[in-house]
Parts: C-alpha cells; structure tokens; sequence
C-alpha cells in the first residue's frame, strides 16, 4: 500500500506480489475504494503468483478528490492509464467491478484505448443501468453510518455485513475523505433539460457498449438477485462477446466477489490460470 503522484494529482494504489499483473478496478459507490473492494481478491492473488495491482480511481478511496464536469469519465480513465503506466505494469489481465467493470468493457469495445488487457474479468458490469429505486436508494447517502448500512444492504442480498457494525465502520470512515462524497455524487448531477426523467448524469441511458468487438478472453460475473441491473443483463452481454464466459451466482446481488469470496476467489483462478498466465503458486 502506498502513494504515488500522477499528473500531479496523490494516487493510493495497492501493488503486492510479483509474477504477472493482475489490475483490480474497484466500483463507484459511496465508500468504493481498491482496500473495501479487493480486500479478500489481493491475498489470493498474490498467494498464487500474481502481482495485484489496485489503485483508487481519481476522486475515490485516498487518491485526490477531483472531478471534471466536461468529461468525468476520460478524466478517470486518462488518470488510471497514467497511474498503471507509472507503475511500469505493461499488459496485464483487468478485473473491474460495477463501474470498473463497465469502464472496462466499454474500453476494450472501443479498442483498448486506456486498458492493455490480455484478459478481462467483469463483475457486475456493463449493460443498461436503470434508474430504479434500488440505484436511488444508494445515491442518497447522508454521511452517516446508518445510511452506509442501508447502501450496503441494498447492494448485497445477504444483510450479514450490513449488519456487521465493524464492518459497516470501516466504509463509512472511507466515506468521509475529504470531497468523497461531493465526487460520487457528481454522477447523479444532470444539467436543466438534459435526459429527463432520470436522476442522475451516468444512470437510466442506453448502453451503447459494442460488446462484439472485445477481443479478449472475457469472464463474466453476476449475481442474480442484482437489484442496480435488469434481470438477464449479463446473459445479453455475454452473447455478444466473441470469446466469453458467464458465471451467475444465486442469492447474490450486486458485489459477488464481497458475498462469496471464497467462490469467486477460486473462479478467478481458475480463469486466469486456463486463459490468462498461470502464476507460481507458492
């Protein structure tokens, strides 16, 4: 764990172990950060022979707060690439959840502008983002640890860490970097006029994500009680892509690899072991 300054602009990355790069990208909810993300991911990796690599994105975890409003998403993306250019990690295998891992397959559609994948892992990601009450119930957040419970119940199926009080702390005291909150909520802000009826920014579009063109070996993870996605998303994704796997786990709902560690651990693996590069296990 440590800090490295990109673009002029404090960067917290986790990066452990050696062997061939793994590049974690975390969601985008109130809280998100690489450590409350890949908490159980890193170790395993690591343990296996990989090196693991996971920064926070620009505005979230302990990486400086800075949004911009004129294109908040090239100025994510144009930061990570820089950040992974700075740690020298070259091509890598990329696992991204929720909004990392629709960052991730919209880059990889357009050809790979940002992201040097040799193989992708998306959980949770990609497709329509509806602009529901379980996405509105998480974008109002009022800075307390009650209200972290209530994102966090409505993201999992299970409520055991939503109703883990040391748990719920632990995400609640990321929550309160300084302008944290100001930039998650950015992506709810929708100009007077602008894609009426919807609540925020980024939510309630269409996809237009050319999946065909990922021309990775791809994993798709899913749960299949996801309340932020449509039912049957990831198996229209995975259609789509050339060269795909999909694994949908039951009563799970949107952050699989925090509800079943020890499953998706042991299926991340697996696929990166048989599509990837194996590492030296130890």
């Amino acid at each position: 764990m440590g800090f490295i300054t990109v673009d002029g602009m404090r960067t917290h990355v986790l990066d452990e172990g050696s062997g061939p790069p793994v590049v974690l990208l975390h969601s985008g909810e109130y809280g998100a950060s690489a450590e409350t993300s890949w908490y159980d991911v890193v170790p395993a990796l690591v343990e296996a022979g990989y090196r693991a690599v996971a920064p926070d994105w620009l505005g979230f975890g302990r990486t400086d707060k800075i949004v911009d409003f004129s294109d908040p998403t090239g100025r994510r993306l144009r930061h990570l690439a820089a950040t992974i250019e700075a740690l020298d990690v070259g091509s890598a295998a990329f696992v991204g959840n929720s909004m990392g891992g629709t960052y991730l397959a919209r880059d990889l559609a357009a050809g790979g502008r940002y992201f040097r994948a040799e193989a992708a892992v998306v959980v949770s990601g990609g497709g329509f983002v509806p602009d529901n009450d379980a996405r509105k119930a998480i974008v109002d957040y009022d800075l307390t640890e009650a209200g972290m419970a209530r994102i966090l119940r409505t993201v999992m199926h299970s409520p055991r860490l939503a109703d883990d009080p040391g748990y719920v702390r632990w995400r609640y005291r990321l929550s309160l970097e300084p302008g944290a909150w100001q930039c998650a909520a950015s992506a709810r802000l929708r100009p007077p006029g602008a894609e009426t009826g919807t609540s925020g920014g980024e939510f309630g579009k269409p996809d237009r994500t050319v999946y065909e063109n990922i021309a990775v070996p791809t994993l798709l993870v899913a749960g299949a009680d996801d309340p932020l996605r449509r039912p049957g998303y990831a198996e229209d994704i995975a259609a789509r892509i050339p060269d795909v796997e999909l694994l949908v786990y039951p009563e799970c709902g949107h952050l699989p690899h925090i509800e079943h560690p020890e499953r998706f651990r042991a299926d991340l693996l697996s696929f990166l072991a048989r599509r990837y590069r194996k590492g030296a296990v130890r």
